[in-house]
């Protein structure tokens, strides 16, 4: 019995050594851990500037004008963001007159060196980098005297300027086709 007693003991001993062992080798070849990953998003910003001949901001309640006035409005377009965009624009007409469409009122001069007319856009023909700004969409806006009688006399007819940009990093362009390039907002 004193022989079975010692071979239990020595039996227990070896298995308790040989689990000790076991889990130093177990614990070597697994981990357990907990990654926690952050994805943030850009953000892209911009500002439309509006100046006059002078190089003033243009005014907010907008000016008298006479059939046949050209009224100098330079718009720009500034990147005040981190990231390099693509930008377009788009100009939304507008008057309280059902006689002549608002569009038929105004005569702009469109920078077409630098912005490329494309399914009632205006896309800048490149990639607006951090702090630049774009050259003008236009500097002039001509009020048309034939479409523009004594019947406005009170009325006002306005110009708005939409602007819109996509990220450019990992978003390339084939060529100029710049109104093609993923992500601008749907309409």
């Amino acid at each position: 019995m004193r022989k079975f007693k010692i071979r239990l003991v020595v039996i227990s001993l070896i298995a308790i050594v040989l689990s000790l062992v076991m889990q130093e080798t177990i614990a070597y070849y697994s981990s357990v851990g907990t990654a926690e990953n952050i994805v943030t998003s850009g953000e892209l910003k911009l500002r439309i500037h509006e100046k006059t001949d002078q190089g003033n901001d243009f005014p907010a309640e907008g000016v008298y004008v006479m059939p046949g006035d050209v009224v100098g409005k330079c718009v720009t377009i500034e990147n005040v963001c981190g990231h390099p965009f693509y930008l377009r624009v788009r100009l939304v007409y507008g008057g309280s007159s059902d006689e002549v469409p608002p569009e038929d009122c105004f005569k702009l001069n469109i920078n077409e060196k630098d912005w490329m007319a494309h399914d009632g856009w205006y896309y800048y023909n490149g990639i607006l980098q951090p702090g630049e700004i774009t050259p003008e969409v236009f500097s002039h806006v001509e009020i048309v005297g034939a479409n523009v009688d004594n019947s406005f006399i009170g009325r006002t007819l306005s110009l708005t300027v939409d602007a819109q940009a996509v990220q450019s990093e990992n978003n390339p362009v084939t060529g100029t086709d710049y109104f093609n390039v993923s992500g601008w907002p749907a309409e």
